[in-house]
């Protein structure tokens, strides 16, 4: 299981969050073979596999949840069976609850903007939380690869950033005059040197009182914060603003395509997931778009 962890760190080159989210997964199932006195992989038995997922239901996990570890366990199965740990696979008929189709929880307009006007900019960190909020919507790029910027991803006087997603791809993601003037103040009026002073440089875009590289769960202790004094109403969760960005893009017009690039989404689908037009939208989009409307 260690030399399957450190295949998807090194050779699939999967982020961080996501290995270590496969390793929660399979500590989870390893620990249940433990306890029934399970002492190979190869006598994991399809019945053990169900019986793992029902323990997991009566412990009260979310269907997302199963879901997710069940992912996880074929894949690490199906890795042993092609390195010829297992001569069959025992997840391959393991099938995952069906899960509830709910629509993304995302911020209105009005909301947004007073969430991104809460920090006071009089300050280092203020500036810092200005400016990484500006860019965190503007982009609408992941918590873990906006702290993972450095300052040479920053390109702001041609007005976009290098972002390193999923699976170690790069993609170039423009930014708006809001966001940039943001950053200028971060940059050239004392934000990022002040959080620096009297420590090594380091080359990371966001620095946190340290004067190291901001950590995603300390951004994320930020928009909870800004969040509650913006006197927001709705749920914040890690990836609330990003599902903002792409519903407000798809409500205000923009190709699925542009959107899906964007995000760094690999399949259609999922950017799809956040179009919020209402019947009144989509009819008059209908009648200026098709020649016998």
């Amino acid at each position: 299981m260690e030399q399957y962890i450190r295949y998807l760190r090194n050779e699939r080159g999967l982020s961080d969050n996501s290995v270590s989210s496969y390793e929660r997964d399979l500590n989870s199932c390893y620990s249940y073979c433990e306890e029934n006195g399970i002492e190979h992989w190869e006598a994991v038995h399809r019945q053990h596999l169900a019986t793992y997922m029902l323990r997991m239901k009566e412990k009260g996990l979310k269907a997302a949840t199963i879901s997710r570890r069940i992912v996880s366990v074929r894949a690490f199965f199906h890795h042993l069976l092609l390195s010829g740990v297992i001569a069959r696979d025992p997840s391959i008929y393991l099938e995952a609850p069906k899960q509830e189709k709910r629509a993304p929880k995302v911020l209105s307009i009005d909301a947004t903007s007073a969430l991104l006007e809460t920090p006071r900019t009089d300050s280092a960190a203020g500036k810092r939380d200005k400016a990484m909020l500006e860019l965190l919507y503007a982009t609408g790029v992941r918590v873990s690869e906006i702290v993972a910027l450095n300052v040479e991803h920053l390109h702001l006087a041609f007005g976009y950033i290098a972002c390193t997603g999923s699976g170690m791809k790069e993609r170039i993601v423009p930014f708006g005059s809001h966001a940039g003037a943001a950053l200028e103040r971060y940059l050239a009026e004392g934000g990022r040197d002040a959080l620096l002073t009297g420590r090594e440089p380091d080359s990371a875009l966001f620095l946190n009182h340290l004067g190291t590289r901001m950590t995603r769960q300390g951004f994320w202790k930020l928009i909870k914060k800004y969040a509650k004094e913006a006197h927001i109403q709705e749920e914040i969760t890690p990836h609330t603003l990003r599902h903002s960005v792409a519903a407000h893009l798809l409500d205000g017009g923009a190709d699925a395509r542009t959107v899906q690039e964007l995000l760094g989404h690999a399949d259609i689908a999922t950017t799809l997931k956040y179009t919020q037009s209402s019947k009144l939208r989509l009819k008059d989009v209908y009648q200026g778009a098709h020649p016998r409307a």
